[in-house]
């Protein structure tokens, strides 16, 4: 039997990078595509309970030419996995692959990426994850026009890191891949196996002083202290390497410390 890939996103089920994701992969297995209906970036693994929360509409994308099924579900890209794999998909997928994300998902902002909560939530039902996520502009990120871009060399990779995990499985202890590609990038661009930097690659800004009874989304800026930034980490490899940083991510976020507590 055929590999079953579900292909997921956090921008939204008309984003371009998730029909390239798609493309990358479908030659792969049996696609299940399923993503948020709209917009959904930085919801992190969240499950709001909003109203109209886990309606799923069947849709049709165009893959070069070929009209594919796909699921646009009300809600985040956390609850578009589970609706996928509880309802949608007819057998356990062997593969999340969850982008191709508008934007770069490196150091403390994996927590709060909307294409990492995604694989995180795969993986909490055993399956393995693949993110994928393309360098963008800060202001582009969170677009919902989808401005184009080039989708290529990030499309290349997804399928060939997608094949390696299907064929190979994931290292031990690590439950997905996090995979950031340079906007320069193309198939003869290198790959660089990194870890996740401890800095925050973008910052959010200082607000100018305002009423606070006047609503306000915080806007966000590269890290000053980016140029401190660990030569092993993702950071690094994309932002002054120019190469694809592949981090292994491990679901367990527990320390390696001792605490010594006492009785009350």
């Amino acid at each position: 039997m055929r590999p079953l890939i579900l292909v997921t996103n956090d921008d939204g089920v008309f984003s371009p990078g998730l029909a390239a994701a798609a493309q990358a992969v479908r030659q792969l297995g049996d696609l299940l595509i399923v993503a948020p209906r709209r917009q959904q970036t930085t919801m992190g693994r969240s499950f709001p309970r909003t109203e109209g929360a886990g309606i799923i509409e069947t849709l049709q994308l165009r893959l070069q030419g070929t009209e594919v099924r796909a699921y646009g579900v009300h809600g985040s890209p956390a609850q578009a996995v589970a609706h996928a794999v509880l309802e949608l998909a007819d057998r356990l997928p062997d593969l999340c692959v969850s982008g191709i994300n508008y934007g770069e998902n490196l150091g403390l902002s994996l927590t709060c990426s909307g294409t990492l909560g995604a694989v995180f939530e795969a993986f909490s039902h055993g399956i393995p994850g693949l993110a994928m996520s393309l360098a963008t502009p800060l202001h582009l990120q969170h677009a919902e026009d989808y401005p184009e871009l080039s989708w290529s060399a990030a499309q290349y990779f997804t399928g060939l890191l997608a094949a390696g995990i299907l064929d190979h499985g994931l290292p031990a202890a690590t439950s997905l891949l996090n995979v950031n590609v340079p906007a320069s990038a193309t198939a003869t661009t290198g790959i660089r196996i990194t870890r996740q930097s401890r800095l925050a690659h973008s910052v959010f800004s200082r607000p100018a002083a305002r009423s606070f009874d006047t609503a306000l989304q915080l806007g966000t800026e590269l890290n000053p202290q980016l140029s401190r930034v660990e030569t092993d980490s993702d950071i690094h490899a994309l932002c002054f390497g120019k190469v694809v940083s592949v981090t292994p991510i491990g679901w367990d976020l527990s320390a390696n410390a001792t605490l010594e507590c006492k009785p009350l």
